[in-house]
């Protein structure tokens, strides 16, 4: 096994970070203090041409793979942007991905090339207030009529949905199936506010990456915009599961690394009676151990990565990178804070910030618990405990 990257990977790694150092930490601290949504940042991506890295050239992207993407993530959330700077563009690498499979061509010439160029911003509706991770069993109904489908329900934790004009929905359109897993259908869709409402969730971290609760109420759908069949849009969803948890831990390491480059540089600093703190084992030893937590969990994502873009099973892989990188970027950031003492709770360090972050995504879009369950089971063979 091995995980060295080629001479193109690592200079879109280089591309990236250079384009990141004109919005350091100051700009992501300015954002999480004004709540305002980056789009110069997004914008300076787009106009790289990194926004349509995973996408197919024929309709703008790079046809790039899952590892590139996780290194573009990586490098974005390494320079002091963290999970900020990876959920503002994050959908446009990995989110689009059941268009991109399952999508007609029209579609497909439709949908993709706006979404690259920065003209259409799209936001991901799939949990529901009532729902959680029990994906199954949603609520949301569209039913059709005619031509169109009409939308009624509600769905909670939407990201970017104060700035997007698009959704990729998925909703329920029958309950005669023989398997929960049925009867769900996948939508691409103007988010039309005259028959949506949006409703902004005050939160812990990521001020300025928006999440809200958005309500549908009479919401109409043409019927060209359904992807693929009825009834098998939760089947589509699920293509996009494993390069997503891989992205997610990707970005994850960067923002521990970040946290432990932080805690690195105040250790050699603080000189406390008449030393560096950094001479002490007490803070050297949780500092060593989040390197070492760290560099496995990104051999874990990088190889996850390689799996999946050589159409290999990835499965077990991304979830675990997903877990070992949530994991290991939480003590990261918390050992971060640790360092600084008092003003590790400043915000002028950056550290806090960075913990709070670090939490959205050792949560979602999957706990820790679940990927313990589905190691569980599907590596394992132990029985189902839910």
């Amino acid at each position: 096994m091995s995980v060295d990257f080629t001479e193109d990977q690592l200079q879109i790694r280089d591309s990236v970070e250079r384009l990141c150092a004109r919005f350091g930490d100051d700009y992501w601290l300015a954002r999480d203090d004004d709540g305002v949504f980056p789009e110069d940042f997004c914008k300076a991506i787009a106009d790289q041409g990194f926004m349509g890295i995973a996408m197919p050239e024929e309709y703008g992207g790079s046809g790039l793979g899952i590892t590139e993407a996780a290194l573009m993530m990586q490098a974005i959330s390494q320079s002091g942007a963290g999970n900020g700077g990876v959920s503002s563009v994050s959908i446009t690498a990995f989110g689009l991905n059941p268009v991109v499979r399952f999508g007609t061509e029209e579609q497909k010439q439709r949908f993709l090339p706006p979404i690259v160029a920065r003209e259409d911003i799209a936001c991901f509706g799939v949990t529901e207030p009532n729902t959680g991770l029990d994906t199954t069993r949603l609520k949301t109904r569209a039913v059709r009529k005619g031509d169109r489908y009409i939308v009624d329900g509600q769905k909670i934790w939407t990201s970017t949905a104060q700035v997007a004009n698009k959704i990729l929905l998925i909703a329920r359109t029958s309950d005669e199936t023989e398997k929960p897993i049925d009867g769900l259908s996948l939508f691409y869709a103007d988010l039309d506010r005259s028959k949506v409402e949006i409703q902004r969730i005050p939160k812990m971290g990521r001020k300025a990456v928006d999440s809200n609760s958005v309500f549908f109420d009479g919401l109409e759908i043409p019927v060209e915009n359904r992807i693929g069949e009825e009834g098998k849009g939760f089947r589509y969803l699920l293509h996009g599961i494993n390069p997503e948890r891989i992205l997610i831990a990707a970005g994850l390491v960067g923002l521990g690394r970040a946290a432990l480059k932080r805690a690195t540089d105040y250790a050699n600093e603080r000189v406390v009676f008449g030393r560096p703190i950094g001479m002490n084992q007490g803070i050297q030893h949780p500092l060593a151990e989040s390197w070492a937590e760290l560099e496995a969990a990104n051999l874990m994502a990088f190889r996850a990565a390689q799996l999946y873009d050589r159409g290999e099973d990835a499965g077990a892989m991304a979830n675990a990178a997903k877990y070992l990188a949530g994991e290991a970027a939480f003590k990261a950031c918390t050992n971060a804070v640790m360092t600084h003492g008092g003003m590790g709770y400043a915000k002028e360090y950056h550290v806090e910030r960075y913990l709070r972050e670090c939490l959205i995504h050792r949560i979602a879009p999957i706990t820790p618990h679940l990927i313990l369950c589905y190691i569980a089971e599907r590596v394992l063979g132990l029985p189902k405990s839910y």
